[in-house]
């Protein structure tokens, strides 16, 4: 199992480690791991002055899988887009061909007060975001700030998306439907762009081909809406690069907090890339406060979609069950009564709880 392991910055030095703890110990004495860190984003601009040092792609288009901590850096927000540490992580995707982002969001029962929305709306959630990661506003071109005839500067950035794009895309969608509760709901703005025309249209049609999915259209501005007022109709999500990056953070706080969404990138080979949704939060990074549980969780996917060890990656996900069950928590989804632990200590209870076979075995 070679893997890349890509810490990048702030927080995802720390979530990393704890992740890298847990696939040592579910794979320990009967799995064969070779871990091999590089840097991206701002630690690579700091090393080379390349947020994708050709180190770092070289590396990854050799391993099965990558594990990522996040990019990102404060200095981006006084740099343009494609010069910034976190546009590193949007040319690994592009050079990868990681098309498809599965962001799967479930409240377990022990956050079920961690969330800022009513029990009675999120109890139970469990479903699945869908987003297209190669195509749309940010990689359409062409894009710039230019100066107009009026001599006013004027950005500007093109949504774009070929038939083909979206055909690949609505695929994993029916796809993914097939394997949950057979419904897919498709997210767009079909009513003022004609990008999102084509979209709905090529949606439409792959569905011919998927009978048993119930197949739904829902425009972004009241499925924004749908996801915090009745979160539970949805099954599947599939959505573009903009809508998708945006619904899924808002459907972070249905789960109580960002830091509990893992998230897996694939192509159309078993290779992926898997990383917690949170970014980099620099604000808290060093201080041992952030929540490892989305980058551990991560691990689980890599191992699920990637190597097909569907047993290692549930007694991983069994194992934070039971530590969020015993009490624990980081500062994030603290509730009072609870016991509150720093990032490395809660890594360690992840891993005290496979090691000591004390994960969770209900479903």
């Amino acid at each position: 199992m070679k893997i890349a392991v890509l810490a990048g910055d702030g927080i995802g030095k720390e979530v990393t480690a704890e992740a890298v703890k847990v696939l040592q110990a579910v794979t320990s004495g009967h799995l064969s791991l070779e871990l091999t860190e590089a840097s991206i984003g701002g630690a690579g601009l700091d090393e080379c002055g390349d947020a994708l040092p050709p180190a770092t792609l070289d590396l990854c288009r050799r391993s099965d899988a990558i594990l990522l901590g996040g990019t990102g850096v404060p200095e981006d927000e006084r740099r343009p887009p494609a010069e910034g540490a976190g546009y590193g992580l949007l040319r690994l995707r592009r050079a990868l061909q990681l098309y498809a982002n599965y962001r799967p969001v479930v409240l377990y029962p022990e956050l079920l007060q961690a969330s800022t929305l009513k029990p009675e709306v999120v109890e139970g959630v469990d479903l699945l975001i869908l987003r297209e990661l190669n195509g749309d506003l940010y990689f359409g071109e062409p894009r710039g700030v230019e100066t107009n005839a009026n001599g006013e500067r004027e950005g500007f950035n093109t949504m774009r998306y070929a038939e083909s794009e979206v055909e690949r895309i609505a695929h994993a969608g029916f796809r993914a439907a097939m394997q949950r509760r057979g419904k897919l709901c498709s997210v767009d703005k079909s009513n003022v762009l004609e990008t999102m025309m084509l979209w709905r249209e090529v949606v439409t049609r792959v569905a011919e081909q998927y009978p048993d999915v119930e197949l739904t259209h829902m425009y972004v501005d009241a499925a924004s809406m749908a996801l915090i007022r009745n979160p539970r109709q949805f099954d599947v999500i599939v959505t573009g690069n903009v809508f998708g990056d945006i619904l899924s953070d808002a459907a972070a706080m249905l789960a109580g907090s960002i830091g509990m969404l893992p998230s897996a990138s694939l192509a159309t080979e078993r290779k992926g890339l898997y990383e917690p949704v949170h970014g980099t939060a620099p604000d808290i990074a060093g201080q041992d406060i952030a929540n490892p549980l989305a980058a551990i969780l991560s691990v689980a996917m890599m191992l699920r979609h990637s190597f097909l060890l569907e047993g290692e990656a549930q007694h991983i996900e069994r194992a934070v069950r039971s530590v969020l069950r015993e009490g624990y928590r980081t500062a994030d989804i603290y509730q009072p009564g609870m016991r509150r632990i720093g990032t490395r200590e809660m890594g360690d209870a992840v891993v005290a709880a496979i090691v000591g076979g004390r994960a969770d075995t209900t479903n």
